[in-house]
């Protein structure tokens, strides 16, 4: 359901409700069936009501338990009916309590309350947006014993590896995997002794029990157990071993050294199993647990970031999971659609190609679970049958790919680990379940170069299965790819250059689109924002558009954030793409989801558009240049030193001007560098301390490993690339804080140099400034720009040459001028302020913005009459006249 009409239905119970129906009202507005509210508010024995003998009181199934209040007592009612034994059973998702002054509800799920005024509830409406089938993001995040965990085994790795180092031998690729092997077997024994698999602490308890304290012979005891547990036959295991079951699957087939022990070690193994409950560790933590425990500068060199529950269910909901729901909350009253849809859950295939240790997969497969148990418990009710047999979801069904052996294992040992998990919860509610041992295959996982398998090979498509890709492939910008990489990207690319400046990930999108087309399956992936911003969008969207696909769901940019080791500190979206269907499209921001006609490949409502990089300027504005590039640090310094050497020497003066590049413009802290032409370099070797750095950038340019910058010694006295010119500029910051709602743009007087860490424009007039200024020019920015980390990265060749810029007429012009000049002129009454300070939206002088929003209607009138309702609005009329002055061009 629309995201907009449920926040106007909210609204509207507002206004018409009844005291006696504002829960049907409400839930109606969440787009709850009429006929599933019609059996609510009956009185019969059909009525889905459970609480029929409590005047006041609703509760359904698994959806809500409502109470309406006496005055004042709302919030004591939510606490006092979430422990009654009905609401234990009957897991209603939330619990709301209304005596019309305050509204009280408790998320059970999640454990979130609000306590609202009543006349607030449509301002908190997406609190109860999962009645809508809306899942919060706040998804299950990494818990603390899983933090704890990870910490501890980081520990005792590290303990084990000084235990075991040789100068003589230093740690190589076969002694870490083996290292990483025991790793993994230690890991199982201890999850396996919290979860019933081996009795209660029996690996701890036998070790502490059964070795010398000084660790010396825990080596050779471990040996003894690996076998034991890898026997069938148990006649011949020693008697201290033999409460120990067989458990095969592959973990302990292989015969591998176990590493030697200390005293220290020892304990902190035995404390790992005592002072942990393992049961309570997340199998999809492990990916966090590598991070922590094995070499985090391998992996991070290999672009692999462990990815939080949180962002995981971005992708997995709307992708695979939001219409299964659908289709149960629309089945709950029939029992041969929960039999169908009983009957499609084992034909999903879930794939990752880019696993780490398989933390997709495994929430994929829980979640999965979890809605088999929810259809069969509906089917209990439904039918009063108690057998329902085994799960029909299989570890069969899941596929995925992972370059690093020991992640690829890992990721085999916790899909195991989730299935246990899972068995457990079914054998609480239903019974029965499979045995956890021996060890079964636990799915489709191979080791191997995603990039170049071919991969249909790994997961084959099939008429009959749904296919869903999901995953976090690796991140990796253009610059930062070793040749192995850059040939993988030339492979996917088919040898078009484009491969060259493409980020890494890149391969697995075009990948996915090639192994998706003509067929029903869709991927989905989170990564980073770049793939849809900047010079990224031209060289993967029109490639990925021209299979016949189209973008389903986005996630538009979030911060990255997870409890790992490591934390990746970058700004990542989530894009699903299917084959083009006459079916809803979705974008999400924060808790809010919006339907849209279109999402283009810069996750907006709009058109296909692709912004391609150009050294040709698509309208009449003047060239746009980087700014001069000193190559020596000896020719720029802070305002002291160039009053030190004006002060000794005031001939000095003319050869030194004023320098700003982003940062000192924005912060209003100039430097100086020396500006020397060839007609003035008699003065300045005339003056000691100028020859000094003239002397200096000689030396650096002759040393550098540059052949280029070898050339510019030639010239010690000059920048190496100049471009400057003595008129007035306008300075374009190369960076700009994603929270400044205007781009803060420079108009330069005559003599000032700008730095190459900023754009300059020579043929500067206000009205050129205006532009730049303006909201809709930031629009532009904001969406075909780049970024870096979350700052607007602005591009000439992208932002500047492409800007869509229609003729002007002498009166739009000139009011554009005016406008700009009281933008200049209110700044300048606001001298004492920084730019920095001025265009922070917290301290922005309120003359200032209103200037802004001036030039801002000024500007928006040079591209239709009509005033502009939004940025979105701004944008499809930006992209719409980019595509018509393309198209003219290649006429």
């Amino acid at each position: 359901m629309n995201i907009t009409l449920i926040e106007q239905g909210v609204k509207q119970v507002l206004l018409t409700s009844t005291s006696e129906n504002f829960i049907f009202d409400l839930l109606l507005a969440y787009g709850k069936p009429k006929t599933s509210i019609t059996r609510l508010a009956a009185t019969g024995a059909m009525s889905y009501n459970l609480a029929k003998k409590q005047p006041g009181v609703v509760l359904w199934k698994g959806v809500v338990c409502y109470i309406r209040a006496q005055p004042g007592s709302a919030a004591a009612a939510v606490e006092e009916y979430q422990s009654l034994p009905a609401i234990l059973k009957h897991k209603p998702r939330f619990i709301v309590s209304t005596d019309f002054d305050r509204v009280v509800a408790l998320d059970t799920k999640l454990g979130e309350q609000i306590d609202i005024s009543y006349i607030e509830l449509p301002k908190h409406f997406t609190f109860f947006l999962p009645w809508a089938g809306m899942e919060k993001s706040q998804h299950a995040s990494d818990s603390p014993a899983d933090v704890k965990a990870a910490e501890k085994m980081a520990k005792l790795y590290d303990l084990i590896a000084e235990d075991n180092y040789d100068p003589a031998n230093p740690p190589n690729a076969e002694s870490i995997h083996n290292l990483n092997v025991f790793l993994s077997r230690l890991l199982f024994c201890f999850f396996a002794e919290d979860t019933d698999i081996f009795p209660s602490k029996l690996f701890c308890r036998s070790v502490e029990e059964h070795t010398s304290k000084d660790g010396s012979d825990l080596e050779e005891y471990l040996k003894a157990l690996f076998l034991v547990l890898n026997t069938k036959d148990r006649d011949e295991v020693s008697p201290y071993l033999k409460e120990f079951p067989y458990v095969n699957g592959g973990l302990f087939a292989e015969e591998r050294p176990v590493p030697r022990f200390s005293a220290r070690s020892r304990d902190l193994l035995i404390k790992c199993g005592f002072d942990l409950n393992w049961s309570e560790i997340n199998p999809d933590i492990f990916g966090s647990m590598i991070q922590a425990v094995i070499d985090v500068e391998q992996r991070s060199s290999m672009g692999m970031h462990y990815t939080s529950v949180q962002n995981i269910m971005k992708v997995i909901d709307p992708l695979l999971l939001y219409d299964l729901k659908v289709e149960l909350e629309g089945s709950r009253r029939s029992e041969k659609r929960l039999r169908d849809l009983l009957q499609r859950l084992p034909s999903i295939r879930v794939f990752d190609p880019a696993c780490g240790s398989g933390n997709f997969l495994i929430i994929a497969y829980k979640e999965l679970r979890k809605l088999e148990m929810e259809v069969l418990a509906q089917l209990q009710e439904l039918t009063g049958q108690e057998d329902f047999g085994l799960s029909a979801i299989q570890l069969a069904q899941f596929y995925g790919i992972e370059l690093d052996d020991f992640a690829h294992e890992v990721a085999l040992l916790s899909m195991w680990l989730a299935e246990h998990q899972m068995n457990k919860v079914f054998l609480a509610r239903f019974g029965r379940c499979a045995p956890p041992l021996p060890l079964k295959p636990s799915g489709n996982i191979i080791c191997d170069n995603a990039a170049q398998v071919k991969w249909a090979t790994v997961c084959p498509h099939d008429a009959q299965k749904s296919i869903f890709l999901i995953g976090n492939p690796p991140y990796l910008g253009a610059r930062n790819q070793d040749e192995d990489q850059k040939q993988d990207l030339c492979v996917v690319f088919d040898g078009h250059p484009d491969y060259k400046d493409s980020d890494y990930v890149a391969a697995w999108i075009l990948k996915a689109a090639d192994y998706i087309k003509g067929t029903s399956a869709k991927f989905a992936f989170v990564t980073t924002s770049s793939v849809c911003q900047g010079e990224q969008v031209a060289y993967i969207w029109p490639r990925v558009l021209a299979h016949g696909l189209e973008i389903e769901f986005a996630h538009q940019p979030f911060k990255w954030s997870n409890r790992a080791k490591k934390n990746a500190g970058v700004s990542c979206v989530v894009v699903g793409v299917r084959r083009v269907l006459k079916a809803p499209k979705f974008i999400f921001n924060a808790d809010t989801r919006a339907t849209v006609a279109n999402i283009s490949p810069y996750l907006t409502a709009g058109s296909d558009t692709c912004v391609a990089r150009t050294s040709e300027i698509s309208s009449d504005m003047p060239k746009m240049k980087l700014g001069n590039m000193a190559r020596g640090k000896d020719l720029i310094m802070h305002e002291d030193a160039r009053d030190e050497i004006v002060r000794a020497y005031p001939q000095a003066e003319v050869l030194l001007k004023r320098l700003l590049g982003t940062d000192e413009f924005v912060t209003s802290k100039p430097r100086w560098c020396l500006w020397i032409e060839d007609e003035q370099l008699a003065l300045a070797n005339s003056i000691p301390p100028i020859r000094r750095r003239i002397d200096a950038i000689r030396t650096f340019r002759e040393n550098s490993s540059a052949k280029t910058t070898n050339e510019y010694a030639k010239i010690p006295h000059k920048f190496a690339q100049r471009c400057h010119e003595d008129r007035p500029s306008i300075l374009v910051p190369k960076t700009s804080s994603e929270r400044r709602e205007y781009i803060p743009i420079g108009y330069l007087d005559a003599g000032v140099v700008i730095s190459d860490a900023a754009f300059a424009i020579y043929e500067a007039s206000p009205m050129l400034f205006g532009i730049l200024s303006s909201r809709i020019h930031g629009v532009w920015v904001r969406s075909i720009g780049g970024q870096l980390e979350s700052r607007l990265r602005y591009s000439a060749e992208i932002c500047y040459n492409s800007f869509p810029l229609p003729r002007r007429t002498s009166i739009q012009k000139k009011a554009i001028e005016v406008a700009a000049l009281r933008v200049l002129d209110r700044r300048e009454q606001h001298s004492h302020m920084t730019i920095e300070e001025l265009y922070d939206p917290d301290t922005m002088p309120p003359d200032l913005k209103a200037a802004h929003v001036a030039l801002d209607e000024a500007v928006d009138r040079i591209f239709r009459s009509r005033p502009f309702t939004s940025d979105e609005d701004r944008l499809e009329l930006l992209l719409a006249l980019y595509e018509k002055t393309s198209e003219a061009a290649d006429a």
